[in-house]
């Protein structure tokens, strides 16, 4: 894959993202709401595969672009820039973070609809969106490794998903289509999939506010494909927003 990869957010999951795909040998362009200066750190890290730019360039530079920012802010997101691209949508729905949002809280939308409505132009598909960004890294894998976890995706656009599932096995992780983005709640916080199964059991000694802790240092486990197939085929979808730290223990 000869591509740019732009990332709109720099927070822990685009930096590693940025990361394995520097590593894979891709080219990169970073942005975040704070301007391209506050990135300096980060494109020194990268090397010269990275630059900085704002949103809106990089959604211009990149072929592919992956979004990752607190989805309340999901209508900043510039939508002219990418229209007709491929937009990678990492986002999760908090309400203690993001505010409530009445669709999302009935069920009337997925927060991937909700996106691609405001990106009504643009090929969206939800990626990397269930996996700490600790583990994001530690368990990537070349193809064919015997432990190489995969992830779900979830798109209206075909061709486009079929790129997404490119880009993920060169930065290292096998992909499982769950449907389209109405579909993509099979993935979203609170279901089987979420986190959870790539960073295994918590154990019984870490108390409940060493949890996180917890979960950022361990390498984590690796989540075949077939496994990412059968918990996102038999979950029951639970009620909008109502993911807890306490469904991880």
């Amino acid at each position: 894959m000869n591509k740019t990869l732009g990332f709109i957010g720099s927070g822990n999951v685009s930096g590693t993202l940025a990361r394995l795909a520097v590593a894979a040998g891709l080219d990169v362009v970073l942005s975040n709401s704070r301007g391209p200066e506050t990135l300096a750190d980060l494109v020194a890290e990268l090397g010269p595969r990275a630059r900085a730019a704002t949103p809106a360039e990089a959604a211009e530079a990149g072929d592919l672009v992956v979004v990752s920012i607190p989805l309340g802010a999901y209508e900043k997101i510039p939508a002219q820039p990418l229209a007709g691209k491929i937009v990678i949508d990492t986002l999760n729905y908090y309400p203690e973070r993001d505010g409530r949002v009445a669709e999302l809280d009935a069920n009337e939308l997925t927060s991937s609809e909700l996106v691609r409505r405001h990106l009504a132009d643009s090929r969206v598909v939800k990626a990397a969106s269930n996996i700490v960004s600790s583990q994001l890294f530690s368990l990537a894998r070349p193809s064919g490794a015997p432990d190489r976890s995969a992830m779900p995706i979830a798109g209206d656009d075909a061709a486009a998903k079929a790129e997404v599932v490119e880009l993920l096995d060169i930065l290292g992780y096998d992909a499982v289509d769950i449907g389209t983005l109405a579909d993509s709640w099979r993935s979203e916080p609170g279901t089987p999939v979420y986190c959870k199964p790539y960073f295994g059991e918590v154990p019984k000694d870490v108390s409940f506010d060493k949890t996180m802790e917890w979960i950022f240092q361990t390498p984590g486990v690796p989540v075949p494909a077939d496994r990412v197939r059968e918990l996102t085929a038999t979950v029951v979808r639970p009620a909008g927003g109502s993911f807890s730290i306490a469904d991880w223990r």
